[in-house]
């Protein structure tokens, strides 16, 4: 692996960073750690790929419900636009709670999954971004 030892790094943080956020991103050891240092626009790109789809159900009462199929998380609304905004602020405070408690959270099997939808939410940081993320199909009852 292409990997800059972490003690170069301190010595040439400011050129390291440069060369981060203009070039390509960076690679470190650290002891026996390794790490990758990058821009936010590429980490963008990277998570580009993860989409948050919800299964759409339509409720007796005529409201509709969303479910999540990538994070376990349901929002009831009268309409699927303001249950869709709902759910983009559900994700959004899941996402802040999760990294909260990171170690924890990133350690169990079930939740270990939704670290990249994770990062994608806390790095839209704005649940009307979210809200545009969010693909409804229809459920199945």
């Amino acid at each position: 692996m292409l990997t800059v030892n972490a003690t170069d790094v301190r010595k040439n943080w400011s050129a390291v960073s440069d060369s981060v956020i203009r070039e390509r991103p960076s690679f470190i050891k650290r002891t026996r750690d390794y790490m990758m240092l990058s821009n936010i626009e590429l980490m963008q790109d990277i998570l580009s790929v993860y989409n948050f789809t919800a299964n759409r159900y339509t409720e007796s009462d005529g409201s509709i419900t969303l479910s999540l199929n990538e994070i376990d998380l349901v929002e009831n609304a009268e309409t699927e636009a303001l249950a869709k905004e709902k759910l983009a602020s559900a994700i959004l405070e899941y996402s802040h709670d999760f990294y909260e408690d990171y170690k924890y959270w990133s350690s169990s099997p079930e939740r270990k999954g939704h670290i990249p939808y994770i990062i994608k939410a806390i790095i839209l940081d704005d649940s009307e971004r979210i809200g545009e993320c969010i693909q409804c199909q229809d459920g199945k009852n």
